[in-house]
Parts: C-alpha cells; structure tokens; sequence
C-alpha cells in the first residue's frame, strides 16, 4: 500500500464519513506529562473507525465491479460499518460474529438490514465460518483487518490528524487485527518516518507481541477481557503481520485494569464514551506503559459501541470504591 491508496480512498469515502475532531485533554496530558490530544473516532457514523475502511472497500469493490454479495467476520464494529456501507449501495452482506458480540452491535448490523449470523463460539471461529460461507457461495469475502482497501479507509484517520497537528512525535494506536496501526504507520512513516508509531495490546489477548518475540506468527489462547473489539488470533496469511513487523516502532501491553480506568477517566473527565477496545490507546499512556513524558502525543479513541448494562456496571464501581 502506497500513500497514494490513502489519499485516494479520502477522496472517495468523504461524502460518507466524519471528519472527527481531534481535541487535546487536559486530564490525559497531565497524567503522562506531556501532550495528549485525543482523536475521537467514537464520534464517527457507527460510532467507530471501522466505517472508513467498510466505505472504501465497498466503493472500491463497486468501481472494480465486484460487490454483488459480499461476507465478513466481525467482533461487531467492522461488521456495523459493513452493514451501513453495504445497505447504502444496496449489496447484500452477510456477518459472522461471535455469539457474545455486545448487543449494541449486533442490533446495529441487524437494523441496517444485513444478515447476522451470531452463533460462533469465538472471533476465530466466526472468521473461519465467514472464509467458508465465501467459498462455498462465491461471495467475496472483507476481512475487518486483512485488507488493503479496509487498510487505506482507515489510515485517513492519520491524515486528518496531520492535517490538525502536524507536529505530532508520537501516534498511539490500539490493535486487534492490525488494519488500523497498519494503515495510520504507513501513513506516518511515508510523511516522516522520525514520528514514532505505538500498538495498544491487551494482557488478555497480545497475539503481535507474541510474534515478534518469536520471530514469527504464532497463535495465543485468548483471555476475558473488556475490550471484546481486540481480542482473537489474526489470520495465519494476514497482510498486517510484515506492516506491523516493518512499520511500527514498538507495542505496549494493558491490563484490564489499565482499560477500566481510562473507560471510566474519558466519561469523568471529557464526557467521551468508549468501549474497551476505543480506551486502549488512552490507558496505555494514562499507565506509562509507554513513557511519552515531554512529547506530542495522539490517542486514537477508536470506538464507543459499548453496551449500556457494561457501561453502567463500570461507572457502578467506581462509585462505589
């Protein structure tokens, strides 16, 4: 993927995206002593990031002649873009997800008039139904993350940032998949590789990290963790595993814990609504499990589709400590 693909895809998705605002935070710069700004990706259509890549890949499908009917794997937010994009062109999708995908989503992908299939036991197993579905019926498959039209759709959300900050040191990103810090590194590394590009993982789930220990791709028993939008194995063939190898300069680890209190810290103190996954970015700094002291710093808050009851529950015990 080249810049080029990044500033094409801007092109074609912004009749159908927000720009989202970038907003330095006080709370957050405080903490880690330096300067925090927070890009709001919880503020975009579906409340997530994952809208960007679902329009470019639907677009770009549609310019190659492709989209007849499409399928893809989803903890919730891909599938949510997917569903919006794919029912805005008028493309039948069909959406495999875990059966403990949080509500909020599922409704939404649901609502938009795609077909759910909410029955697997896992993410992996979801992304192994959906790659089946796709051969046996000839519908092309759109991996949330393993893909480079769903990469360049989210490596916009560099670009804006660029745009609004251009003097940023240091970019911190959540991963699951690795579409998102794939495509924001490219983006960072093409316009100054001297900018730093930080993942986000999780304790409970940190199949890159375990990689790159090892030299290779391996495969990790995943744990419970809050950020449901981050956890599972990527594809064994993933386009994101030699970008992250090549392209992002280290990754932090999170503890539920770490994920909690930054939840909790973006309601109290800057009214912002994440769900585990979107506070990630956050929680690593507000943690120092990565130093940024004295340094510019951005958070991509990725996504706020969070059940109410879990929401509720989190604010719940705080309160009560």
């Amino acid at each position: 993927m080249e810049l080029i693909d990044v500033l094409e895809a801007r092109r074609r998705i912004a009749p159908h995206v927000r720009r989202t605002p970038l907003v330095e935070s006080a709370w957050a710069s405080d903490a880690a002593r330096a300067r925090v700004w927070l890009k709001v990706e919880s503020l975009q259509r579906a409340n997530s990031f994952k809208t960007r890549g679902a329009f470019n890949a639907v677009l770009a499908r549609m310019e190659r002649g492709t989209a007849t009917r499409i399928v893809t794997a989803s903890a919730g937010n891909h599938g949510r873009g997917l569903a919006e994009a794919a029912a805005t062109f008028g493309v039948p999708l069909v959406v495999f997800t875990p059966a403990d995908a949080p509500r909020a989503k599922r409704d939404a992908i649901r609502r938009y008039g795609a077909e759910l299939r909410a029955d697997a036991p896992d993410y992996d197993q979801a992304e192994r139904r959906a790659k089946a579905f796709a051969r046996d019926t000839g519908a092309e498959f759109i991996s949330p993350y393993s893909d480079a039209d769903v990469i360049a759709g989210a490596a916009t959300v560099a670009l804006e940032i660029f745009d609004d900050a251009p003097d940023i040191d240091t970019f911190v990103v959540p991963i699951g998949g690795g579409g998102l810090v794939s495509g924001i590194a490219h983006v960072v590394k093409a316009i100054d590789p001297s900018r730093a590009v930080t993942g986000v993982e999780l304790e409970a789930s940190h199949p890159f990290s375990a990689s790159l220990a090892a030299g290779r791709l391996v495969e990790i028993v995943p744990g419970a963790t809050l950020a449901d939008g981050l956890v599972g194995n990527p594809d064994p063939e993933t386009i994101t595993w030699p970008f992250i190898q090549r392209l992002v300069d280290r990754i932090a680890i999170v503890t539920e814990a770490d994920l909690q209190r930054a939840l909790v810290g973006l309601v109290t103190h800057e009214h912002l609504i994440a769900e585990g996954a979107g506070a990630a970015a956050t929680a690593a700094i507000l943690a120092g499990r990565v130093d940024v002291s004295g340094l510019r710093v951005v958070a991509i808050v990725s996504g706020g589709n969070i059940d109410r009851a879990r929401l509720a529950a989190l604010l719940g015990s705080v309160l009560e400590e």
